[in-house]
């Protein structure tokens, strides 16, 4: 097992990232305070994994809550599923939950636990790829809205995060590309040799090899952990984690929830990004390249769909998260390794950038 922190003075905690870390509860109980525990998991997970954690729990007195599995279930009606049970159960303010699954488990577990008798304590034990590299970490939490993802939301950071990468073994691999969307943008916005690396090793992660697996898991924990140690609120650089999702967020919301996976639709907003970057002569044609052919081998997709318009990419891109003072933010490459947010993107540049790049998408779906 390896152990990271997330610096954060008082509010810091671990990441414990290895094999069979389930059932090692010596990990967890230390950190819960109260006697009282509730475990949100869905559909999908709980069979899998649930009775796993809670025959190592019998010391508390425990609820479940199982959700539908699937991010169009990622709403505020779903969200009050949890608050409902935590209330039947007459659960305190000492009460913990453990977010038992993927990434959207993981978001609504958070947000209710930020809500929760204005704030209880949380736990992360992500069980896919993307969960475990991305939304576990940092404290971000929330659901979606209908016009926009993440929308809803509020900063509480997690207790611990425990990463068992032997729960890899039953993610579906359609799942555990779209994970490998976010190993592969960290290698893009800080961590060169890490992109390199994954170029060698891609197949070893797609055959879910258990070595290559906690290494990646491990380099993009690190990563993560030290950008959001200097920025917990994103009031600056912690915005280049968003590299690929102000576009990828557009593409999501247009497709509706749940028929994109956000890994998939990242995917495609980084090789935008990236193309973006050359076309303003930060990053040379190579790279994009380089991105493109890395994410094909792990059969994500690499241009936007068919169906979307400048227009729908703009009117759905102007409420991101990132527009300050009515200004959008893009998160864009200098160079590999080395992302940066900037505001200097003008409305009739972008414009220009969306019509090529829709323009060449149509050219090669007539031609193909």
């Amino acid at each position: 097992m390896q152990t990271l922190t997330v610096d954060l003075g008082t509010r810091s905690y671990p990441i414990h990232i290895g094999s069979g870390l389930l059932t090692r509860m010596e990990w967890i109980v230390p950190h819960i305070r109260g006697h009282q525990i509730a475990i949100i998991t869905n559909e999908t997970v709980a069979p899998l994994y649930l009775e796993s954690l809670k025959q190592n729990l019998t010391d508390f007195q425990l609820t479940e809550v199982i959700l539908p599995d699937g991010e169009q279930y990622k709403t505020l009606d779903e969200l009050n599923r949890i608050f409902d049970r935590l209330l039947e159960q007459r659960h305190n303010r000492t009460t913990t939950l453990i977010a038992l699954g993927g990434g959207v488990v993981g978001d609504m577990c958070g947000f209710a636990a930020a809500c929760y008798q204005r704030g209880v304590d949380f736990i992360q034990i992500p069980t896919t790829l993307l969960a475990q590299v991305d939304s576990s970490v940092g404290g971000k939490t929330g659901v979606n809205h209908p016009r926009g993802k993440n929308m809803i939301g509020a900063f509480h950071q997690p207790l611990c995060v425990l990463a068992d990468v032997n729960v890899l073994s039953t993610l579906p691999d359609r799942e555990l590309a779209a994970g490998l969307a976010e190993v592969i943008k960290y290698g893009l916005i800080t961590d060169a040799p890490f992109f390199d690396w994954l170029e060698q090793n891609i197949d070893k992660l797609l055959a879910r090899d258990e070595q290559a697996l906690t290494e990646a898991v491990l380099r993009s924990c690190q990563n993560k952990a030290q950008v959001v140690a200097g920025d917990e609120k994103e009031h600056g650089r912690r915005a280049i984690l968003n590299f690929g999702h102000t576009f990828g967020h557009a593409i999501e919301t247009h497709q509706g929830y749940g028929n994109w996976l956000h890994g998939e639709a990242v995917a495609t907003g980084m090789v935008m990004a990236v193309d973006l970057s050359v076309r303003l002569g930060w990053v040379q044609p190579e790279l994009r390249e380089r991105t493109r052919a890395l994410l094909q081998q792990c059969a994500l997709p690499v241009t936007p769909p068919g169906d979307m318009t400048q227009e729908s990419f703009l009117a759905l891109m102007s409420i991101d998260k990132k527009v300050v003072s009515g200004q959008l933010r893009l998160v864009l490459l200098k160079r590999l390794g080395q992302a940066v947010v900037t505001s200097e993107i003008t409305q009739e540049r972008l414009e220009e950038f969306l019509h090529m790049v829709l323009t060449e998408l149509s050219h090669q779906l007539q031609t193909s």
